[in-house]
């Protein structure tokens, strides 16, 4: 268990454009600020994975509608509807509002969609980033999400690479020695909101360096494959 994790924010990343060097940009930037080393875990807004992929689409400035029909298109399923928000299943698996199609932090006529493969960007970050380092550090792609039966909202992984997605303390005793038997901490999650809280919501901050990560949760998996329930072991869909 890690005893004490350093969080900083990266301020220097220039703002993205489709087919920008990303996994460059933030080397560059993270060597002017705070310089990554072994074992630190890079958290990367899903927002510029997005624009560096392109995953822009036109929308009618003047109508703040204008994205809805993105969203069905986008969506694998409708949940729940109310008004003009729908709650939806996204084809990765994600259960989210509007199938995580967003214009904040984009240009008023641009809506931003999900990246296509979260996990699949978070590997060419994390293989980039140490291609260019010598060295091992590990990425997670990180959006804003509610949550069901609480207020406010919290960052997630959307995708991960170079650390284990959970942390299953299942057959490991607590504290007074009684044997877990369903405990699994989602470690991605609890790293991509502890970096929200230096990056902010309306910064305009997209990365953050994680440091002090117990060199135990460094491993492999995925976001979709171990971190989204399925639907046959989901109680409420």
């Amino acid at each position: 268990m890690a005893k004490r994790l350093e969080i900083v924010a990266i301020e220097r990343l220039p703002e993205i454009q489709p087919g920008d060097d990303l996994a460059g940009l933030i080397h560059a930037a993270c060597e002017a600020e705070y310089p990554l080393t072994d074992g630190d875990v890079v958290v990367v807004s899903q927002k510029v994975v997005s624009k560096a992929e392109n995953r822009l689409v036109k929308v009618d400035p003047d109508d703040p509608m204008s994205h809805k029909p993105l969203v069905l298109a986008e969506a694998k399923r409708v949940l729940r509807r109310r008004g003009d928000l729908l709650i939806t299943e996204t084809a990765h698996g994600y259960v989210c509002a509007n199938a995580g199609i967003d214009r904040s932090n984009v240009a008023v006529d641009i809506a931003a969609l999900l990246p296509e493969d979260c996990d699949r960007s978070a590997r060419r970050l994390r293989d980039a980033l140490n291609h260019r380092l010598g060295s091992h550090v590990a990425v997670i792609v990180a959006d804003t999400f509610g949550r069901p039966w609480r207020r406010g909202v919290t960052d997630v992984a959307l995708g991960c690479a170079g650390i284990l997605p959970i942390l299953d303390l299942r057959g490991t005793p607590d504290a007074t020695g009684r044997v877990l038997h369903v405990t699994e901490v989602c470690i991605v999650d609890e790293l991509a909101s502890a970096a929200e809280l230096v990056r902010g919501k309306s910064s305009g901050v997209a990365v953050a360096v994680v440091r002090g990560v117990d060199p135990a949760w460094f491993g492999s998996g995925s976001v979709v494959g171990d971190v989204v329930r399925s639907y046959e072991d989901d109680l409420f869909r």
